[in-house]
């Protein structure tokens, strides 16, 4: 028996969703299988995916390829077209033990239809129940929440991941509970919209009162830390765990997108540049030591020149230190993709220079913490990471998996060095 090989594009929640199938695909008993979880982002990835499937086929001539994902979900026909596929599942069909028993069958191929795609947005449950967590030997994800009820004009991934629906708290408590049993020491909770967890829940509570939850009903979880959330929806509780619990680690990712009005505007943002700023000024004054990453896309349609600027402006303004820049690329299907858009060497040449920018800031975070002692995570024996998400080396090797207080001596300009 030869055993599926799995293949993952995109963010962290599809790697967890991946690592979902493959208990489903081992329950089923699936034999000689290649399945391909896409990304949908952007027009790059599901070129990516396409070049993918066509790699694995060469390495694998015999084996039944399935295609599933956010790519798989927006459009199967792209997918259903190529030659090389033999099946395209959809987002929600993925994560159904019946969707593996089917596809275990000899006969699959012939008795159900080659593309099983059904409408996301009528789906109303996560698979949070599915696994428990993923990742290294230290650091374990877990999936509270799928789905997204805003509609960017850039973005197609609420076609792909359907309406946002929220695993109830106690489940998420207990998985967590299991993962501290099993010797993870942090815990990462993760989403599509984070920030709108629990809308759909009874008594629709916030995502701080998740982990004001988390950290009360699990006393000996050390460290808990959040993805990405959207600064914006922020709730009062959340900005009490960022006050008083010292296990929620000093780390917050947001999804900015841009540093100019007009933009964020034209995008359907629901804030303003003034908010950004002022959100982290407050996370900051409530924890000194908290870090910021940030997604920003360049290039959006009728961005000018000033415009752009006000994006290389908001990097200092907000004191970002880790970003994620991502040059525009139209997604069919999207209203971003009918306006205007800009020439694609001032794309290249303003991601440039805003990627130049967060490099400063990484050196000026890393000047700041020589000198200074912290707890790392180690992910490995001789790399881990303090609780703002910097990466520390050790010269010697370390306890994999724990927690080691380190003095840091210098960095080499990407690593702190121990």
């Amino acid at each position: 028996m030869k055993p599926p090989v799995f293949s993952t594009l995109g963010c962290r929640l599809n790697a967890y969703e991946t690592e979902a199938m493959k208990k489903l695909a081992a329950e089923a008993g699936i034999d000689n299988a290649v399945v391909v979880n896409t990304c949908a982002v952007t027009g790059e990835a599901v070129r990516k995916a396409r070049q993918e499937i066509r790699r694995l086929r060469r390495e694998n001539p015999d084996a039944t390829l399935i295609v599933t994902g956010c790519a798989a979900q927006t459009e199967p026909e792209t997918f259903a077209a190529m030659a090389e596929v033999d099946r395209v599942i959809g987002n929600s069909e993925k994560v159904r033990a019946e969707t593996w028993a089917a596809l275990a069958e000899p006969d699959f191929i012939g008795a159900t239809e080659r593309v099983q795609v059904d409408d996301i947005m009528s789906v109303r449950e996560t698979a949070g129940h599915l696994i428990d967590g993923f990742g290294t030997r230290s650091r374990a994800y877990v999936q509270i929440q799928n789905g997204c009820d805003h509609r960017c004009t850039f973005c197609i991934i609420p076609f792909g991941r359907g309406n946002s629906r929220s695993v109830p708290a106690g489940v998420v408590v207990d998985q967590i509970r299991r993962l501290v049993d099993r010797g993870f020491n942090e815990v990462v909770l993760t989403g599509v919209d984070l920030t709108s967890w629990g809308a759909d829940l009874p008594g629709a509570p916030r995502l701080g009162d998740m982990v004001l939850r988390i950290l009360k009903m699990v006393p000996d979880l050390p460290r808990l830390r959040i993805s990405s959330i959207d600064s914006i929806e922020a709730d009062e509780a959340l900005m009490q765990a960022i006050a008083t619990e010292p296990r929620l680690m000093p780390h917050l990712h947001l999804s900015l997108q841009a540093g100019d009005n007009m933009i964020l505007k034209r995008m359907k943002r629901r804030h303003a540049r003034e908010d950004a700023i002022r959100f982290c000024e407050e996370a900051r004054r409530l924890r000194p030591d908290m870090t910021f990453g940030a997604d920003i896309i360049v290039g959006f349609p009728t961005e000018s020149e000033a415009m752009f600027e006000n994006s290389l402006a908001l990097v200092g303004e907000c004191d970002l230190t880790w970003l994620h820049v991502f040059p525009f690329s139209p997604r069919k299907g999207t209203p971003a993709a009918r306006m205007p858009q800009v020439h694609g060497g001032a794309i290249r040449e303003r991601a440039a220079r805003l990627r130049a920018r967060g490099a400063g800031q990484v050196a000026r975070h890393l000047d700041a913490q020589v000198g200074r002692r912290h707890e790392v995570l180690l992910e490995n024996p001789r790399m881990g990471r303090t609780g703002q998400f910097t990466e520390v080396r050790f010269d010697s090797d370390q306890p994999e998996g724990g927690i080691v207080s380190a003095l840091i001596a210098g960095h080499d300009g990407r690593q702190l060095r121990a």
